[in-house]
């Protein structure tokens, strides 16, 4: 090692020893005044952030550009082998694993999931980190032409970049930075990168239950904000799907429509006797969204179905919402119909606990070192995540929004990232992985 890393290695640490003592959690609330930061920047993990900047923007635009839908099992093939490799220039151990045998199916479970990566760096101490982002989109193939990657202004848009490319992005390069910095004092990194969490994780959430059992804390790596805002996530909503199915039988509408068994009447009298199972001030909110029904205009309809998008709290919540519905339906309009419900978990909800209060107490003290308010949001706002999947077994920290700030995700033409949050994004992902590590950063 050369005089000149050994000299920026010091300074690290003269510096992390220095801001240590001023950020934690009572001279660091997430409240904190932007103008008024407890301590300064750890100038070289700041200066190699600012450095890295071009070179993250680069592997953004890089992992745009290969198209990887939840369905396209080739373009996610391409873009995992991508990841894969760039992980072991970093010097990690890196799997491709199948999904399987354990698949939770879904009604939007492609035939053929995506491949998860998972790669593990083995350091010199005890604390055993676990990194999240996804590489699969919500997009059919086709799509990039409409929204290639382009710098514009203040923003840097593409398919796919701010759900969930630039979290991909940000482990990356945030694994380098620790690189570059000789820092090696975590006891095992894991990262696990999976192609299909927009399809509710199906085959991967097992192994990311698992694998947040066997870590001290979890960083997931969603958007961290909008144009107007700059946060980390301690709770998520909980989400479930539920499809009412309804047999009738089938009849001539005009000669003997009293034959028939009408399927459409049945089903719009248990959409209605199921409209009341929201409770909004307790975070539990049912709503039927979709609904189709007979074959033709002059035949009774002999089917018919309902879903409702479903959004809780708590994890109980969705077995009451579950339990009610199948109470519900036993209560038929039509005694000859077949009434039958389908309910999927499709994620349980993250909930903050005091261990990610304090973390994420610590991040914003992190944060305030470079003149910044990071707000801790510990009440879900309806979006789900993974990181809720890492949490459901463990007692260890988890928290979601690590990523940059940006906007338009699951939207045509309008996905972009913020560039300002670049440098602080990678400054904060940096040292939450060396203060985890050091113990610095304590719950």
């Amino acid at each position: 090692m050369n005089s000149s890393i050994k000299s920026n290695i010091y300074i690290l640490w003269c510096t992390l020893g220095l801001a240590c003592c001023s950020s934690g959690l009572a001279a660091q609330p997430a409240s904190q005044p932007a103008s008024q930061p407890a301590s300064q920047p750890v100038e070289p993990v700041l200066a190699l952030a600012k450095k890295t900047q071009p070179a993250m923007l680069q592997t953004m635009k890089e992992l745009v550009e290969i198209e990887s839908g939840s369905a396209d099992r080739e373009g996610l093939d391409r873009i995992s082998e991508v990841i894969a490799g760039r992980l072991k220039t970093l010097g990690g151990k890196v799997e491709l694993i199948e999904p399987g045998p354990e698949i939770y199916k879904m009604f939007d479970t492609p035939q053929k999931i995506g491949r998860i990566v998972r790669a593990t760096f083995t350091g010199t101490g005890t604390k055993k980190i676990l990194l999240l982002a996804h590489m699969d989109t919500v997009y059919p193939r086709g799509m990039l032409a409409k929204q290639p990657f382009k710098l514009e202004s203040d923003r840097a848009w593409g398919l796919g970049i701010a759900d969930n490319k630039h979290g991909v992005s940000l482990i990356l390069h945030a694994i380098g930075m620790l690189r570059t910095l000789g820092f090696r004092d975590y006891g095992t990194l894991t990262v696990l990168i999976n192609g299909d969490e927009e399809v509710s994780s199906a085959g991967s959430r097992f192994l990311i239950t698992k694998l947040g059992t066997e870590h001290d804390a979890v960083l997931s790596f969603e958007g961290g904000g909008g144009p107007k805002t700059d946060q980390v996530r301690l709770a998520t909503s909980g989400i479930g799907s539920a499809t009412i199915n309804v047999r009738g039988k089938a009849s001539h509408a005009g000669a003997a429509p009293e034959q028939g068994v009408n399927a459409l009447y049945e089903a719009a009298h248990q959409v209605l006797q199921a409209r009341d199972l929201s409770v909004p001030e307790h975070g539990i909110k049912v709503n039927w969204t979709l609904a189709r029904a007979g074959v033709v205009r002059n035949m009774i309809p002999p089917g018919a179905q309902m879903q409702a998008d479903i959004r809780v709290d708590r994890v109980a919540d969705l077995d009451g919402v579950e339990e009610k519905l199948r109470e519900r339906i036993k209560n038929k309009l039509l005694p000859e119909a077949v009434v039958e419900l389908e309910f999927e978990r499709r994620r349980p909800p993250l909930q903050a606990t005091d261990v990610s209060r304090a973390l994420g107490a610590h991040a914003a003290g992190i944060y305030a070192e470079l003149g910044l308010k990071l707000t801790v949001r510990d009440r879900p706002t309806g979006g789900g995540t993974d990181a809720a999947f890492a949490a459901l077994d463990t007692k260890a920290p988890v928290i979601e929004g690590f990523g940059l700030r940006g906007f338009g995700s699951h939207s045509t033409n309008a996905e972009y990232i913020l560039l300002e949050s670049i440098v602080p994004r990678l400054y904060l992902a940096t040292r939450m992985i060396m203060d985890i590590a050091t113990g610095k950063a304590a719950w």
